[in-house]
């Protein structure tokens, strides 16, 4: 008798993708992946689909084929951060991870404030049948956001301050760490009154940096007077407005501590608004130690997150699947921010 050629198990029925995800006992992204023979899929898991695509009988239809291979080759960054400095810096670092892995990079902008923030969030993803997704903060810090995604099955890594997921699906900061640093820097420096700009209350780091700052202050026995705090908007405008505040008072600060580099020139320029001579009339420490900080005269004293690597090391982990990784066996990175000191913060005369 006749060899037969195999038959689909479903009789009568053509077999679907999703006969082939059930069977398999994987999803239906991953047979896609399997079929456009995209790099992202373990061996052992590339093997089993095609087994059972070969039981099945099944035949990708060729217009879903396309889009599934759209889908697979294209990473988000998804941001709403004042700082086109930071951005860039992200962007880079993630660039560099990518690189020679077959995905390309998107950006998205966002106003976490808007309206639309979810609707446009879901129109990205969806229209750009996004692999993944990486937020660095604010939006990092939107569970709204997360839910978006979870529902929509795509990827993700989130950039915090403190850790809000599972560790796979993050890179944790620690900015309380630099800020309280900062703090005693300036303390060590002889200075007491000393004033504070946040960032805004949408950003957790702001209120993780500045918790840092004000408890490494009470350590050392020095109260922050609620006088010398002032909230910005992690931009220079910002910090000019928060500089001439602050200086503007009967008995201004001899310190100035900013939660963001942008800030902390822009109360260097409100400064010199004033007639004051920098650093002598005023200390000025900022943080995240971008490119800026050392360009600047005096060159700023800033608390440096390493941006760059961070943006890589998010990428790293949204990659680990396609390098046949379990990001959740991953080494866990850690990120610690350092005080790099220069001319902009002296011993108080």
């Amino acid at each position: 008798m006749a060899e037969q050629d195999p038959q689909p198990a479903r009789t009568g029925k053509r077999a679907t993708i999703n006969d082939v995800a059930r069977d398999a006992k994987v999803s239906k992204k991953t047979v896609s992946r399997v079929i456009n023979q995209s790099p992202f899929v373990k061996e052992d898991t590339r093997e089993r689909v095609q087994a059972v695509i070969r039981d099945l009988g099944f035949s990708p239809d060729p217009q879903a084929r396309g889009l599934a291979f759209r889908r697979s080759f294209l990473v988000g960054l998804i941001y709403d951060n004042p700082s086109p400095t930071y951005v860039v810096n992200m962007q880079q670092g993630v660039l560099d991870a990518i690189r020679g892995s077959g995905l390309e990079l998107v950006v998205h902008p966002c106003n976490r404030a808007s309206d639309t923030l979810l609707a446009d969030i879901r129109n990205f993803v969806e229209r750009q049948r996004l692999w993944g997704v990486i937020m660095p903060p604010s939006v990092s810090e939107d569970e709204r956001v997360i839910d978006l995604l979870r529902e929509l099955d795509c990827p993700y890594v989130r950039i915090a301050s403190v850790s809000l997921d599972a560790p796979e699906a993050m890179v944790i900061t620690n900015d309380w760490i630099g800020a309280a640093e900062a703090a005693c820097h300036l303390a060590d420096l002889g200075h007491r009154r000393i004033g504070l700009v946040r960032g805004p209350s949408l950003f957790r780091s702001s209120a993780v940096r500045g918790k840092g700052f004000r408890d490494a202050l009470a350590e050392r026995g020095i109260p922050l007077d609620p006088d010398l705090e002032v909230e910005g908007a992690y931009t220079f405008e910002s910090g000019v407005e928060a500089g001439h505040a602050l200086l503007s008072l009967p008995e201004p600060p001899t310190a100035i501590f900013t939660l963001n580099d942008d800030m902390a020139i822009g109360v260097m320029q409100a400064a010199r608004d004033l007639g004051l001579e920098l650093p002598r009339d005023l200390s000025v420490v900022g943080f995240d130690d971008l490119p800026m900080a050392a360009r600047v005269w005096p060159n700023l004293t800033s608390v440096r997150l390493p941006i760059r690597d961070m943006g890589r090391m998010a990428a790293e982990k949204l990659l680990a699947p396609m390098r046949g990784v379990d990001p959740a066996t991953m080494e866990q990175p850690e990120v610690r921010p350092s005080l790099e000191e220069r001319r902009s913060a002296i011993p108080l005369s």
